[in-house]
This record gives C-alpha cells, structure tokens and sequence, in this order.
C-alpha cells in the first residue's frame, strides 16, 4: 500500500486530538493514541509529530498522570443511559483540569510578557493599541 504524507496538523486537528485524550480510558501510549488519531482524523501522524504541539503534549501528559494515578473512577452500571452520562461527566472532568492548566500556563506567559513588556519601558496604553487593518487586496 502507498504511504502518503499525513497533511500538517492545524488548530482543529490539535483540538479533536486534544479531546481524544480527554475521554481517554484504558492503557495510554503514544502508539495507542496515534492509532486512535487515525480512526479519527484518518492521517497517521508520528509521536514526535505530536509530541512538538504543546497542547497535545501537556494534554498527554495530564491524562497520563490521571490515569497512572487511578483518578479514574468510572463506574459500571446497569442503565446504558447513566453509564453514558457517568462516562461524560468523567470527560468533562478531564477537560476541565486541562483547560485550568492551559489557563494557569496562559497567565503564567502574560505575566512574562508584563515583566518584559515593562522592563522595555512599554507602557499599557502602547500595548492596547488596536491592530492595523488587513490589507486584502
């Protein structure tokens, strides 16, 4: 069969990967995860393809904590439909310490950004200034 090269990863593809994690359950490897991308997104990316993008990475690592932690405590039950809203709220669970660690590395970065910006003698008012327009012509 021919290979084809994987077309590159953009914002939504780190998005659904990112939420491919998040309701990850079970044994997680890279190689497992690759797998699953290419159910998904139907291109074959290597570990290191992934690995490079940030929110994939920390999102990975995350879930691996989790899960080797034995934070997961997904219940069986007898109701297809509470199993279904028990596996979602687990979901939402892991979605949600992930988004606190994007936010507090979001805060952590601006506060960098502040010192430098001040350090530089740039003041807020320059900072605020509105973008140029976009010239698409």
């Amino acid at each position: 069969m021919k290979q084809t090269r994987a077309k590159n990863l953009d914002d939504t593809d780190i998005k659904k990967i990112v939420e491919i994690l998040d309701g990850w359950t079970g044994k997680l490897t890279w190689e497992l995860l690759i797998d699953a991308v290419e159910l998904r997104l139907h291109n074959r990316y290597t570990r290191q393809t992934l690995h490079k993008h940030e929110r994939i990475k920390k999102a990975f690592e995350l879930r691996k904590a989790a899960l080797s932690d034995g934070d997961e405590d997904i219940r069986i039950v007898r109701s297809p439909e509470l199993q279904k809203a028990l596996e979602r709220v687990a979901r939402l669970e892991t979605e949600n310490k992930r988004l606190e660690s994007e936010n507090q590395q979001l805060l952590e970065q601006f506060a960098r950004w502040a010192y430098n910006a001040y350090t530089r003698g740039l003041d807020s008012n320059f900072l605020n200034k509105s973008l140029p327009p976009v010239n698409r012509s």
